[in-house]
């Protein structure tokens, strides 16, 4: 998938390994790890289908958003970045057709 991120200084964050290792120490690892898994996926459907990655869409206040998980209660925090977002006849969201995102954020919402 394509990555976009919401902000400069989350983009300085994840340019490279030394930037992602300083800016999320021991969760860094992971945090590459997500990324790649996220790049990898040709689509949110591939995504999903990821064990490792634990995707999953947010509710209540956070609808709209999604999640991949890096350890314990933290997250890769992300949108669809699509306008309009795909959507099935039936009013869900067409996943094979989501293949831009934006990263929000890296937090534990929990």
């Amino acid at each position: 998938m394509k990555i976009r991120f919401s902000n400069n200084k989350l983009a300085k964050q994840m340019e490279n390994a030394t930037a992602i290792k300083r800016s999320f120490g021991v969760m860094a690892k992971k945090v590459s790890m997500r990324l790649d898994d996220i790049t990898a996926a040709p689509n949110l459907a591939i995504l999903k289908q990821l064990p490792q990655a634990g995707c999953h869409q947010l509710k209540l206040d956070r609808a709209g958003e999604w999640a991949v998980s890096i350890s314990g209660n933290f997250r890769i925090i992300f949108e669809l970045d699509h306008d309009p977002v795909p959507l099935k006849e039936d009013g869900s969201i067409d996943e094979i057709l989501v293949s831009n995102i934006v990263i929000t954020g890296v937090e534990d919402y929990h």
